[in-house]
């Protein structure tokens, strides 16, 4: 039997979800859990990877287990006793023997944090930037993401991935009173693009940039050209969707 694991955590003192030989990872902890709870290894295959210091508000990963129907209430609640404060159990479902995490995913959202003011509650969740951002050069800028699917300027440097074509479905920022919230949706992402696509759009909010020079920053293919790299504290991995025939 294969299952979905819904969850969330705080990814501040982990070294991201994945694995990691020398450093305490969200997946490590999770699989001991799992392994300590059905008493056999048991691993897990998420679908997709946030560095260091990257939260998940919704997460989800895969395992095979022969668990009964009527026990997957008890089990989320017994799997969350063996959990840490910062990593938290929201729902099991059984799907299709085949179904994947990661590849029959349909689209992934991520929110990315911004403090306008400085405070002492909080900091680890978001990013202090002091100067007034114009939203709407901003918003200009996120919308120009949508014409285009070649986003290796915003793609982490020396990365081993097959393509840079990413299909973005929304970008936009929103403004209240103590902050901006940059929210995008795409079917998957490069990495570390989130993160250059904000920096990026804070420089065009700083007049560092223009909204036009995006255009030439893409077409270029160059990750110098594009804005810096904003820090993980802020970015959310929100959603993620899959086809509803995957769930029996």
């Amino acid at each position: 039997m294969r299952f979905f694991l819904e969850f969330s955590y705080a990814g501040t003192h982990y070294h991201g979800w994945q694995r990691q030989p020398n450093a305490l990872s969200v997946q490590e902890v999770m699989e001991n859990a799992l392994g300590t709870l059905l008493k056999t290894s048991t691993p897990l295959v998420a679908a997709g990877r946030t560095d260091t210091g990257v939260h998940a508000r919704q997460m989800i990963a895969h395992f095979d287990g022969d668990l009964a129907g009527s026990a997957h209430q008890h089990f989320v609640y017994q799997l969350n006793q063996f959990l840490p404060q910062d990593i938290a159990i929201q729902s099991l479902q059984e799907v299709q023997p085949g179904a994947h995490a990661r590849f029959d995913a349909l689209s992934r959202t991520y929110e990315y944090h911004i403090a306008k003011e400085k405070t002492p509650f909080g900091n680890e969740l978001q990013y202090l930037v002091k100067q007034p951002l114009d939203l709407e050069a901003m918003n200009e800028g996120a919308g120009l993401l949508l014409e285009y699917e070649d986003f290796e300027c915003f793609s982490k440097s020396h990365t081993d991935v097959k393509t840079f074509l990413c299909k973005i479905s929304h970008a936009t920022w929103t403004n209240s009173e103590k902050g901006y919230t940059f929210t995008i949706t795409a079917n998957r992402f490069l990495r570390n693009m989130v993160r250059a696509i904000v920096g990026t759009l804070v420089e065009i909010g700083l007049k560092k940039k223009k909204v036009e020079d995006l255009h030439q920053i893409i077409k270029n293919k160059n990750r110098s050209e594009a804005g810096y790299s904003v820090p993980a504290q802020g970015l959310f991995l929100t959603r993620i969707e899959y086809p509803k025939n995957i769930y029996l």
